[in-house]
């Protein structure tokens, strides 16, 4: 038996803060398709509106200000905030949604955003008995799933990671974030969070999964630094990225996603490569897929399916990898839309 208390399981209805923004629309239909009831919600009744003639059958409660949204995440089992920037939504959305005896969830690449949120709101949801969890995303989570599959609750030396993109079509709320979030990106030397600009890593070759192959990286950690550090104890966490998609990321002239099939995703290929040290060897956990903004619906989904269901190792604001069992969740996601490589065989689905 677990040694926490979480509230009671239950299938119940799962708001989705941001429902029409580009992320979020893909949270929607993942959530439809696994037969959970989403609520449509974010700041704009119009662009809710919109996004309700597509879903008439779901239930709709904008969220202007803070007293509408208390009034919208009330009755839930489960909030999913997918409206960035994530320095100025996480905090307000994520203790609504435990003051309402909520699960909370968002998909913030922000390092300040993910750092607060596990500071400033685990004590609460703990005594409410439920989980927050924020980057449950690609950027965030699926790097410490990878890693804590990786470790097998082993003591942690050292992790890497590396993300590989064939190329980066930002969303306007990327670039939005990307102006708001000025703070100096971290990663972890001597087991403590410090500045990039302290350690600064050189950059590197990487040789990715098929079909990325070897490619330029450089250290550019996102939220999954934070998540790692959170629970796995390592006194060194990196994080790379290689250099063809951030140049388009800072070239405003690159355009925007652009579906390629009828599902909305785009043709994008990314490989996440995950290093794990342990008692001095080295272990390699990969996920490649498709379209890192779709892919995260997946993530999400099979993340608030297992919260309702009660699938959870731990409560309070905590990393993917200490409320799931890290290895059993991956592999639901397997062989679609998620190709694992890991240093042991998936479990038998």
């Amino acid at each position: 038996m677990n040694s926490f208390e979480m509230r009671p399981p239950a299938r119940g209805r799962v708001l989705v803060y941001g429902a029409y923004g580009h992320t979020g629309r893909f949270v929607v239909a993942e959530l439809v398709r696994r037969g959970l009831e989403p609520v449509l919600s974010g700041h704009s009744a119009d662009r809710l509106a919109d996004l309700a003639r597509v879903y008439p059958g779901l239930e709709v409660r904008p969220a202007p200000d803070g007293r509408a949204l208390g009034r919208a995440v009330a009755g839930t089992a489960a909030v999913v905030n997918t409206a960035g920037p994530f320095l100025d939504t996480a905090g307000p959305v994520a203790a609504a949604a435990v003051a309402a005896g909520a699960h909370y969830l968002d998909v913030t690449a922000e390092q300040p955003a993910a750092a607060a949120t596990l500071d400033e709101v685990g004590a609460a949801a703990a005594a409410a008995g439920v989980a927050v969890l924020p980057a449950m995303a690609f950027y965030g989570g699926l790097a410490d799933l990878l890693a804590t599959a990786a470790a097998g609750g082993d003591p942690v030396e050292a992790v890497t990671v590396a993300v590989g993109l064939d190329g980066w079509r930002p969303t306007a709320g990327t670039r939005i974030t990307g102006e708001r979030n000025t703070a100096p990106r971290l990663l972890v030397d001597g087991g403590e969070l410090v500045p990039l600009t302290a350690v600064a890593p050189a950059g590197r070759d990487w040789d990715f999964p098929a079909p990325l192959g070897r490619r330029a990286v450089v250290a550019l950690p996102f939220s999954e630094v934070v998540l790692l550090h959170h629970h796995l104890g390592a006194k060194r966490i990196t994080s790379y990225l290689n250099e063809e998609p951030l140049a388009q990321l800072r070239d405003p002239a690159t355009p925007a996603p652009e579906a390629a099939d009828t599902s909305g995703r785009s043709a994008q290929r990314f490989a996440v490569d995950v290093r794990v040290r342990v008692d001095g060897t080295e272990r390699r956990a990969t996920a490649v897929g498709r379209d890192i903004y779709a892919v995260t619906a997946p993530l999400l989904a099979e993340a608030v399916a297992r919260l309702l269901d009660g699938r959870v190792r731990a409560v309070g604001a905590r990393a993917p990898g200490e409320v799931f069992d890290a290895a059993d969740f991956l592999a639901a996601l397997a062989p679609d839309p998620l190709a694992l490589t890991l240093p042991r065989p998936l479990p038998v689905r």
